[in-house]
C-alpha cells in the first residue's frame, strides 16, 4: 500500500547540536538535509520507508531549539494544535555528555523534559498513536540514566555511536540508527482523516519554516478495542499472564498491578533464580516503561486507560 499523504516527523536538537541533527538525518535518509536559509531550522527532508505492508515518503520537519521552555510553550499554544495533529513521530537528537560535563547534561535533560512535555500534554503521551525517539550521540558506556530520563516522558532512548559497532545488543535487539529506523517503520503513518496537508508552508514557516493547511483528527470511538482481555494483540491469555508474572517477579511484588490494580501476590518467586543478570536487567527496563505508562495514564477515563495499557503491553511483549 502506498501512503500518499503520510503524517510528519518533527526532529529537533539544541541550536548548538546542528552537526548531530544533520548526521542523524543523513544516516536515516541516506542524504544530507538542505538548509533553506542560514540555519537548518525550518528545513524539511523526506524519509523513504518501504516495508512488506506499505511505502511512504515521510516528511521530516527540522527545528533547532535555543530555549526549550519557550519552545514547549509555543508548541502547547492553541495556535500549534494543527501542527501537532499531523505529527506521527517526534525525534530528539542530543549529544551524550561525559560525567564531567555538568552543564551539557543539564541542557540535554532540559531539552528532553520540555519536548517530552509537548509529547505528553500536546500529543497525548502514551495514548498518542505515534513514535517518540531520543537519539543520544556519543561513546559513553553507561546510558541507564538517559534511558530512564527518556522513558519518564514515554520516549525511547537510542544511542548513536560515532564508531562502527555491532548492530545488535546483548539481548539481540537492533541498536543505533538501525533501531531508530525499525521503530519508524513499525509506526502507522496514514492519516486518520483525509485532510489536505499539501501546503505551501506559509503560516508555520514564520515560526519554524513549515506549515500545514488542515489537521488530522484522532481515531474515533468506533476504533478497535485494545483491551488486553480481548486478546487482539497476537498473543494469548497465557502469554499475557506470563508477561505479568515475569515483570512483577522482578522485584516489584508489593506494588499494585499495572493493569487491574490488584496487589501482586509475589508467587513463584523461585522462578527468579532461573533468570540471569541480562534477563533481570531487561525486565527492569520493561518495568521503567510500564511504570511511566501507569503514571502518565492515571487520570484518563477507564476505556482510554485500557487502550493505553494495551499498547504498552504489546510493545513490551515484542521486547520480551
Amino acid at each position: 500500500m502506498d501512503i500518499s499523504n503520510p503524517r510528519r516527523i518533527l526532529a529537533v536538537s539544541l541550536a548548538d547540536s546542528t552537526q548531530h541533527l544533520t548526521r542523524v538525518i543523513k544516516d536515516l535518509t541516506g542524504s544530507h538535509p538542505e538548509q533553506t536559509s542560514a540555519s537548518l531550522a525550518g528545513s524539511s527532508h523526506n524519509l523513504s520507508l518501504k516495508t512488506a505492508y506499505y511505502t511512504a515518503e515521510v516528511p521530516i520537519w527540522l527545528d533547532l531549539i535555543s530555549s526549550p521552555p519557550e519552545w514547549a510553550g509555543s508548541f502547547l499554544s492553541p495556535e500549534a494544535k494543527e501542527v501537532l495533529d499531523v505529527l506521527g513521530g517526534v525525534m530528539i537528537v542530543f549529544s551524550l555528555p561525559l560525567e564531567s560535563q555538568a552543564d551539557e547534561s543539564k541542557a540535554a535533560r532540559e531539552l528532553i523534559q520540555n519536548v517530552g512535555k509537548v509529547v505528553k500534554d500536546g500529543l497525548g503521551g502514551w495514548s498518542w498513536d505515534g513514535v517518540g525517539l531520543c537519539l543520544g550521540v556519543g561513546e559513553i558506556d553507561d546510558v541507564d540514566e538517559w534511558e530512564d530520563c527518556c522513558a519518564e516522558w514515554g520516549l525511547e532512548f537510542v544511542q548513536v555511536r560515532n564508531q562502527s559497532v555491532s548492530g545488535r545488543n546483548e539481548f539481540g535487539e537492533k541498536t543505533g540508527i538501525p533501531r531508530a529506523l525499525e521503530a519508524l517503520e513499525s509506526n502507522d503513518w496514514s492519516q486518520a482523516s483525509g485532510g489536505d496537508l499539501d501546503s505551501d508552508f506559509g503560516d508555520f514557516e514564520t515560526e519554524l519554516g513549515i506549515s500545514k493547511d488542515a489537521g488530522a483528527e484522532g481515531k474515533g470511538e468506533d476504533g478497535p478495542d485494545l483491551d488486553p482481555e480481548s486478546l487482539d494483540f497476537g498473543f494469548d491469555r497465557e502469554d499475557f499472564a506470563g508477561l505479568r508474572q515475569a515483570i512483577w517477579n522482578a522485584g516489584k511484588g508489593n506494588e499494585e498491578d499495572f493493569l487491574n490494580g490488584e496487589p501482586s501476590t509475589g508467587a513463584n518467586k523461585d522462578n527468579e533464580e532461573d533468570l540471569n543478570d541480562d534477563e533481570i536487567r531487561k525486565i527492569e527496563r520493561m518495568m521503567v516503561k510500564l511504570q511511566a505508562v501507569r503514571d502518565t495514564s492515571a487520570g484518563l477515563p477507564e476505556d482510554q486507560r485500557k487502550r493505553v495499557a494495551a499498547k504498552a503491553v504489546a510493545e513490551v511483549m515484542k521486547e520480551l
